[in-house]
């Protein structure tokens, strides 16, 4: 018996299938391009950049989380060229204040002498924004950029700035130093679409990374994209189909993380506060597509589904008191629940 897939658009019809085909095609072959460039610049992060992709192919935003001098900078820096998205960069720290980020108004005078508030844009307004060290702002400072994630727009003076189109903040994290620091709220958290760990490089890579880095010439990458591209690319990652079995393993394993279902084992309900709600789902469903056009495939499979458990889901998960102190951490109750179910 053959699968059945799901299809977003009910409107779709055989001639629109073929149109996103080839577009597909198209696409993916760009995509390859696009990864190239960005490991060729970025090296020994090859599963960092597929994530990096992924989120933006789906439309949302990422937290990258590692130790300084990673390279999480260099990474956002080269994919908003590669792609050709306006970057910007906000440093936070604990007395940066909500306007800092968003704008403010101020009162400007015309050349015939007459008075009028005028909004200044504020570095929230770029199309792939590196927020970074982003607990080290307070949390009023954090809603402000929150509101900016979840809504595209901000608000001043009682009116509303549409945000550029594409928009997308990737925003770092120290996981070691929290001396200073806010922690981010489960609510802020639940807004980035994947949470990207960043490792040390290979020792080859990080050979070629010395060898590149501190000659008298840098390698300068290519703008391969561009902001229009990129919004077809989000839109067919939207219609591309989806099978039962993946929407069937997608819900099994967000629900079987839930404290409270009835499906969740006893080491789950012993371990988690709180579990993914709904909007982790909706995130796996659109980014195991953006995966599977990523690397050349129409629809995706449970091979997405495993591949992005972790990033999507370890950030969603609370764990509890005692949970923590035995050293449990939730990427592995995810990969022992993702073994279980798929």
């Amino acid at each position: 018996m053959s699968e059945q897939y799901y299809s977003p658009d009910i409107s779709h019809n055989t001639q629109n299938e073929a149109t996103d085909v080839a577009a597909a095609d198209r696409l993916t072959s760009l995509l390859q391009q696009v990864r190239g460039a960005i490991g060729n610049i970025v090296l020994g992060q090859e599963h960092v950049i597929d994530h990096v992709l992924v989120t933006i192919l789906s439309g949302g935003h990422a937290l990258l989380l590692g130790a300084p001098g990673l390279g999480k900078t260099l990474l956002v820096n080269t994919t908003s060229h590669v792609m050709g998205l306006a970057s910007t960069r906000i440093q936070f720290t604990p007395d940066l204040m909500p306007s800092d980020i968003t704008g403010a108004e101020i009162l400007d005078q015309d050349e015939s002498g007459r008075r009028a508030f005028r909004f200044l844009p504020g570095p929230i307004f770029g199309q792939l924004v590196l927020a970074d060290e982003i607990n080290r702002a307070s949390p009023r400072t954090q809603s402000a950029l929150l509101q900016a994630m979840a809504e595209h727009h901000v608000t001043q003076g009682g009116k509303n700035y549409a945000l550029p189109s594409p928009f997308h903040v990737l925003a770092t994290q120290n996981p070691i130093e929290q001396e200073g620091t806010y922690p981010l709220p489960e609510a802020q958290l639940d807004r980035f679409m994947l949470r990207i760990p960043l490792d040390f490089p290979p020792k080859d890579a990080e050979r070629q990374m010395l060898l590149q880095t501190t000659g008298a010439t840098l390698i300068q990458p290519p703008v391969l994209m561009s902001p229009e591209t990129i919004i077809e690319a989000q839109q067919l990652v939207r219609r591309l189909p989806i099978g039962e079995q993946v929407v069937t393993a997608i819900l099994d394993l967000t629900r079987a993380l839930r404290p409270e279902d009835p499906t969740a084992s006893q080491e789950v309900r012993d371990a988690v506060t709180y579990g993914p709600g709904p909007r982790a789902a909706q995130a796996f469903m659109i980014a195991t597509r953006a995966r599977a056009l990523l690397t050349g495939r129409l629809a995706p499979s449970l091979d997405d589904v495993i591949a992005l458990a972790e990033p999507i889901l370890a950030h969603r998960i609370g764990l509890g008191f005692g949970a923590r102190t035995s050293g449990l951490r939730s990427e592995a109750l995810i990969r022992k629940q993702a073994q279980t179910i798929l």
